[in-house]
């Protein structure tokens, strides 16, 4: 379908020292981007969840010293942010097309080949996760592994729906009021960092719920729609062979979806691991939950950290954080298994 309910800017902005952002005109419509690190190194692409973009979603991940030791120094960032999810996005005419997960899926595929790139590693969060997986299973040869955090892989199930139908009235009604927001942060985090009448919400939630009120409701309600209209991909799972690691909070509304998702997977290749509370946004409740499964993981593939020598006794990298069976080579290397390591919050 053609982009003529959009108004699209072609201008490229940076936005970091390091970083810089893409407008790429798609078949269904502009998709931002946001590429960090060499663009001569292996390509990362994330794709974040419903009403976030990747400053919401994986900043607390990628900011982590030792998270920049072991992912940009291996790999370039590309950051795909959903249609109209970025900062600043343009307006889009109430009459404009819906897009189904396929177009999103295929906005993906162009904005690789804009870039130039051919295989990628993914990572994805929860509706981003169902979009890159669905993309590797549509474009196989495109995908290296899949990292996916609090993912789904089946149709709505009727709560869902309707707990979805009642957000898209919201957002349609009255754009992102008070209630919608709690809707979502109970989406993305466990009770524990939401706070209560005597705990106060975390950092990490008040400036989520910052960044949500900078959101344009008929962007968000599309990508929702979308979402809520999304079919089971259960059965194609079995054909998937990309090597696979799945994160999920203890205390996800996804956690179950996650656990089906990992029985579905092949076994030799797939890997999961539940950490303790937290909720579906593991990259930013609790990042540091994942770096050792991630190194071990990209070990398989040849990656590796670009020093071990600066770990200290209380690094998150430190091995006695983990348990032992998810350090084992089986486990990790180059021959996965599925597994359930609970990993303990850690204070540093």
């Amino acid at each position: 379908m053609g982009d003529s309910g959009y108004s699209v800017s072609v201008d490229i902005e940076t936005i970091s020292i390091d970083g810089k952002e893409y407008l790429v005109r798609t078949g269904c419509g502009p998709v931002s981007v946001s590429v960090y690190g060499d663009l001569d190194k292996p390509a990362l692409i994330t794709y974040p969840d419903l009403a976030l973009n990747y400053m919401s979603c994986f900043q607390g991940l990628f900011s982590c010293p030792e998270s920049v030791s072991l992912l940009l120094h291996n790999f370039c960032i590309y950051h795909i942010t959903p249609p109209g999810h970025e900062l600043g996005a343009a307006a889009v005419k109430s009459d404009a097309p819906l897009l189904s997960v396929d177009d999103l899926v295929d906005q993906v595929a162009e904005v690789l080949d804009y870039f130039g790139l051919g295989v990628v590693m993914c990572m994805g969060l929860t509706a981003g996760a169902y979009i890159l997986t669905l993309f590797a299973m549509k474009y196989r040869q495109r995908v290296l592994g899949l990292i996916l955090v609090s993912p789904l892989c089946r149709a709505p199930s009727w709560t869902e729906w309707l707990y979805n139908k009642l957000m898209s009235n919201l957002l349609y009604f009255y754009g992102m009021c008070s209630v919608l927001k709690e809707m979502l942060l109970k989406r993305f985090f466990s009770k524990e960092v939401r706070g209560n009448s005597q705990v106060p919400e975390s950092d990490i939630v008040q400036a989520c719920r910052k960044l949500l009120d900078e959101k344009q409701s008929f962007h968000v309600m599309r990508f929702l729609e979308a979402i809520n209209r999304r079919p089971d991909i259960s059965e194609g799972l079995k054909k998937l062979q990309c090597r696979t690691l799945i994160f999920v909070g203890e205390d996800s509304p996804f956690n179950s979806e996650a656990l089906h998702m990992t029985s579905e997977l092949d076994r030799r290749c797939t890997a999961l691991v539940e950490v303790q509370a937290c909720g579906s946004m593991v990259t930013e409740e609790q990042p540091d939950a994942m770096l050792i499964p991630l190194e071990y993981f990209l070990m398989g593939f040849g990656f590796y950290r670009q020093s071990k020598s600066s770990v200290s006794p209380r690094s998150p990298l430190s091995p006695s954080f983990i348990s032992p069976d998810l350090l084992s080579p089986e486990s990790m290397g180059l021959k996965l298994k599925p597994i359930k390591t609970r990993i303990p919050m850690v204070e540093l």
